[in-house]
């Protein structure tokens, strides 16, 4: 019976070591979405989350918070370089300003559509722009989709370059998105997303630019009717992670970690796809005012002066806009 007893308590303590071990070795990451719940990237970051848990055994689980419920983009931005939080999805937008390698996807008309972003991205071309995020503590371990973007406005449609001259148009804080706008003769105005749709309404702004999904899911459709499809910026999202955090983990759990976020890309981008025909159809029955552009190439001849001075700024990026551009 002794013995019974013996080999019971050396059973339970053995479980008791186990569970501890298990305690000590699994990690809880925190995350932040700003998209609400049904978005593409809010499906595909949940899918991210369950991938992590099942690729490292549940040695890694992922809270996500999602529509912005920690804060806004700039704050969750600093948050996941100090290490607040593990995981971010952002756009790079506003990373661009503290990370220039990440600056040069907002050129306007470096990519030539959504294909060719992707295949600059998930080449050569994202991995320099990872390497550059990694300075300021942010690694990308993959590229969401976020679209083409148009400029819409509560005034006229924008058919030609001088179509933009004395509207008010909101960017976001970035100083490439603002030259933008006084190369084309508009006023910009660099503002929180959260602000637009009443800055368009009362008519702080006269406009606005971003895709499809943007522009219907927040209602800015509503207030601004003219749609002009200029697609002069195709600006890619990253899911990003904190750089110590990454750096601590065993090699076996960084390739989890790169393979449940790339195949979480995967995700988005065919549900990006969907959405944004949907987006379209809707705003359209709306009684929106679309326009295609007839003449591109005169936006793309107003922004030369847009890539001369940032590239002068930054000549060591050269090579990096090059293979950009040079990407079949």
């Amino acid at each position: 019976m002794k013995n019974i007893k013996k080999l019971m308590l050396g059973v339970s303590a053995l479980a008791v070591a186990s569970s501890l071990s298990i305690t000590a070795i699994a990690e809880e990451w925190k995350g932040w979405n700003i998209h609400k719940p049904g978005y593409p990237n809010t499906v595909a970051m949940d899918k991210f989350a369950e991938l992590l848990k099942e690729k490292t055994g549940g040695e890694i689980t992922l809270k996500m918070f999602h529509s912005g419920v920690l804060g806004n983009q700039p704050d969750a931005i600093e948050q996941v370089r100090v290490g607040g939080l593990a995981i971010g999805n952002f756009n790079l937008g506003p990373i661009g300003p503290m990370a220039p390698e990440a600056n040069v996807v907002s050129l306007p008309f470096i990519f030539k559509d959504m294909g060719h972003m992707h295949r600059a991205l998930d080449g050569e071309a994202g991995d320099k722009i990872s390497a550059g995020m990694a300075k300021i503590g942010i690694i990308a371990l993959a590229w969401y989709d976020s679209g083409a973007r148009s400029f819409y406005n509560s005034k006229k449609p924008i058919m030609k370059p001088s179509d933009v001259e004395g509207l008010k148009v909101r960017v976001m804080n970035n100083d490439l998105y603002s030259g933008m706008i006084s190369a084309l003769g508009g006023n910009p105005s660099p503002m929180a997303f959260s602000e637009v749709f009443q800055s368009l309404k009362t008519g702080v702004v006269d406009g606005a630019e971003n895709n499809w999904p943007s522009y219907e899911s927040t209602g800015h459709f509503e207030v601004a009717k003219y749609y002009s499809l200029s697609q002069h910026l195709i600006i890619p999202e990253c899911v990003c992670i904190n750089d110590k955090v990454y750096n601590n983990l065993s090699d076996k759990n960084k390739k989890a970690v790169k393979d449940a976020a790339r195949e979480s890309a995967k995700l988005q981008r065919a549900l990006w796809e969907k959405r944004a025909i949907s987006s379209r159809e809707k705003v359209m029955k709306a009684g929106v005012k679309f326009n295609e552009i007839p003449n591109k190439q005169a936006f793309m001849d107003a922004m030369t002066p847009v890539h001369t001075k940032y590239l002068s700024a930054n000549p060591d990026l050269v090579p990096l806009v090059n293979l950009i551009k040079n990407t079949k």
